[in-house]
């Protein structure tokens, strides 16, 4: 069902802090006009699109978002009106990125953090030759940054990764796409209808 709005949203209300809500953040999932799962992005990017007509709002999450003179659903997963080639190549490294590939959890201690929590760490640090790789570059809690500060991890005795630091593919992309829709039955009929994708 497409979300229903009198007129779009001002670039007033925008500023005002409309779109500043803690529901704004809540996961998308974002489906191609094939229906093939795409990407994940925030309510606020979600609404974005869907105002602007390139997108339509496929599931609703169940709340309203109350504007001046109008109501809108809040999207749980919205799908584009046009088909977008998605180029089967590794992401752009960036630390939104990163911190998606890792889940938001520190690599080293395994907590789970909010990105304003967490930070980058160079595995091998830049100062002893370490380069700004998928490889070499994982999320990280200030605490434990700091613990390892510029030391190699085989100088440490009490720090380890939990996982080996990999390139974010599309695989891993939908990996993540399937944990975080897992216990929603509204992503689960699109995350789990990829029988005709060849296997990795």
């Amino acid at each position: 069902m497409a979300v229903s709005a009198s007129r779009p949203l001002t670039g007033v209300e925008v500023r005002a802090g409309l779109f500043r809500q803690p529901a704004m953040q809540t996961p998308v999932l974002v489906l191609n006009a094939s229906y093939e799962p795409i990407n994940i992005c925030g309510a606020r990017r979600a609404l974005v699109l869907v105002l602007k007509g390139v997108a339509r709002t496929e599931e609703e999450q169940g709340n309203m978002l109350h504007a001046a003179r109008m109501r809108i659903p809040m999207p749980s997963v919205i799908r584009l009106l046009e088909y977008r080639r998605i180029p089967h190549q590794t992401r752009a490294l960036s630390r939104k990125n990163i911190l998606l590939r890792d889940r938001n959890s520190c690599q080293y201690c395994d907590k789970v953090l909010t990105a304003a929590e967490l930070t980058l760490d160079h595995v091998i640090p830049r100062s002893r030759g370490g380069l700004s790789t998928w490889e070499n570059l994982v999320a990280c809690c200030h605490s434990c940054n700091r613990r390892k500060g510029n030391q190699m991890l085989h100088e440490l005795t009490d720090m380890k990764l939990k996982r080996e630091p990999r390139p974010f593919s599309l695989h891993t992309s939908r990996h993540i796409m399937r944990m975080i829709g897992s216990a929603d039955a509204a992503w689960r009929k699109y995350l789990y209808f990829e029988h005709t994708e060849p296997a990795a």
